[in-house]
């Protein structure tokens, strides 16, 4: 890690010089948050933490050095009940995550920071995230608390990965795989599934979803991965390479930049 993005560690930080940093307008801390899932036999279990730990060091080292705004440790264990029958996922459960963040958010309002942000890489505590942080909010009204999600907002994606992807490939697949192997290969083993809901199999023995409801989307369905996938995988991994996985992070890295930079910037979100 490079000597730039270790200063905006704030677990690196002296007690005084994070007494100091709690006190500047505007101070920010943002929480990474993955899990500890599978990610199907060819991808690690911390795929998702890894996910949000880099893309935010390539973020943080990208704005300006002055900006008030750190990153704490990531929380590399988080909500996968839907990946529970895959060994070597650990779960907590919703009410200890809860528990976690708002103990957590409520030190570091009690310290004077002005924004927590909650920048999360594992779909599937995506709701349980938006939840807390309104709790929270109301706990400490000083405070603004923003959940984020890694992969929404991200529009230059479009471009980058096909419809059916985008729609069917949730878990270890084009995307995922393809991230993996541009950051780091030698996590990135052989297979190449595909795996999942796939609409053109005519197999009686799968379900197909009645019209207008989905795995995700407007009317979705609370669903496990052993009800779709034997592999672990939910859409198709064979195209993944890292020359695309080099352009995913590109996106995601230029995106969150752009909100980083405007958030800090401003005097938003309306605090007490």
């Amino acid at each position: 890690m490079s000597s730039s993005s270790s200063s905006r560690r704030f677990d690196v930080l002296s007690w005084t010089k994070a007494s100091e940093a709690s006190s500047r307008e505007g101070s920010t801390l943002v929480w990474p948050f993955g899990a500890c899932e599978q990610h199907g036999p060819h991808l690690p279990l911390i795929t998702d933490t890894y996910f949000a730990k880099s893309i935010l060091v390539s973020v943080l080292e990208l704005l300006p050095k002055d900006l008030p705004i750190w990153m704490l440790p990531p929380q590399s264990i988080g909500f996968s009940p839907e990946h529970a029958s895959f060994k070597g996922t650990i779960s907590l459960s919703a009410d200890l995550m809860l528990q976690l963040i708002t103990e957590v958010g409520e030190q570091i309002s009690a310290m004077g920071f002005r924004r927590l942000v909650l920048f999360n890489a594992h779909g599937g505590q995506i709701g349980l995230l938006q939840a807390v942080a309104r709790q929270l909010r109301v706990r400490c009204p000083s405070m603004a608390v923003l959940p984020c999600f890694l992969w929404s907002g991200v529009n230059s994606l479009k471009d980058l990965i096909p419809d059916k992807e985008v729609e069917e490939g949730l878990h270890a697949a084009l995307a995922e795989t393809s991230l993996m192997l541009h950051l780091n290969s030698q996590l990135v083993g052989q297979e190449r599934p595909i795996d999942g809901i796939v609409q053109e199999k005519s197999d009686k023995n799968i379900l197909m979803a009645p019209k207008g409801w989905s795995l995700e989307g407007a009317a979705p369905c609370a669903w496990l991965t052993k009800d779709l996938s034997n592999s672990g995988v939910i859409g198709n991994s064979t195209e993944s390479n890292a020359d695309l996985g080099e352009k995913i992070e590109k996106a995601l890295v230029e995106h969150w930049v752009g909100l980083f930079s405007s958030l800090m910037e401003s005097e938003w979100p309306p605090i007490k």
